[in-house]
Parts: structure tokens; C-alpha cells; sequence
């Protein structure tokens, strides 16, 4: 019954958030683009589209690729690190800030919509399987 009920609210959440489409930036000046968080898989800029750029977890810029920049828990500019001081930010096409795309439960500033949340506590799993955690959490 839990199980069911956290799928329940997981799409709840996931359908209901946002009307922007959400994307993340990171590097130095926020100037690389990390892909698209909540577009479908479909969506050829979408982190859950795992035969593209930024949902494969071979290519250099998704943060599914545990030995990249952007998905190792070591470097700086992942959001997996837990001490992260430079992770990705989460913004709008119109440049509205929603906060740090980062597990780094100290940043004050760290995205807590309930899409992140449900990321940041598996992503893990979610490197393993893109496409099956995508349908758990959007399907």
C-alpha cells in the first residue's frame, strides 16, 4: 500500500508542479546546458531521454554519467555531490531561478519542489534505469 500511494504522489507531483518547462545550467557562469528536467523522454533535450544527450549515461554533459563532470559524485558541478559549492541551477526559458539542482542538503538555496526531491533521493537508481524511472515517475 505505501508503495502504491508514493507512485500516486510522485505522479501527482510530477503532472501537477510545473507549466514551465524547466531546464539546467551549470559551470562557472551557469553557461553549459545540462538538459531539460521535466520535458518527456521523446524530447531530444530531456535528462530522461536516454539516447540523447542529456539523459545517456555515456555522454559528457548528463548528469547520469557517474564519471562525468556533471554526474560524478566528486566534482563540484555535480549535483551529486554532497558538498557541491557550484551545482547546477534549475531555471525557466525566462531565466526565473527555482533553486540548486544539488543533493547538498546545506545550500540554502537547493531546489525542493517535490520533482527534485524525488531525484535527489534516488538518483542512484535512476542512473541504472533513465527510461524505467521516467515512466514511474511522468506515466
Amino acid at each position: 500500500m505505501r508503495k502504491i500511494f508514493t507512485i500516486f504522489t510522485i505522479f501527482i507531483t510530477a503532472t501537477s508542479s510545473f507549466s514551465q518547462t524547466l531546464h539546467l545550467y551549470c559551470g562557472k557562469n551557469h553557461d553549459v546546458y545540462l538538459g531539460c528536467l521535466n520535458c518527456d523522454a521523446y524530447n531530444s533535450n530531456s535528462i530522461w531521454n536516454e539516447y540523447g544527450t542529456y539523459g545517456s549515461k555515456y555522454n559528457s554533459n548528463s548528469i547520469w554519467n557517474a564519471y562525468g563532470t556533471y554526474g560524478s559524485k566528486y566534482n563540484t558541478y555535480s549535483p551529486w555531490n554532497a558538498y557541491s559549492s557550484e551545482p547546477p541551477v534549475v531555471v525557466d526559458k525566462d531565466g526565473n531561478f527555482y533553486g540548486y539542482f544539488t543533493v547538498n542538503k546545506y545550500n540554502s538555496k537547493q531546489a525542493d519542489f517535490e520533482l527534485a526531491l524525488t531525484i535527489y533521493s534516488n538518483y542512484d537508481l535512476i542512473m541504472d534505469d533513465v527510461s524505467k524511472w521516467y515512466e514511474k515517475i511522468f506515466e
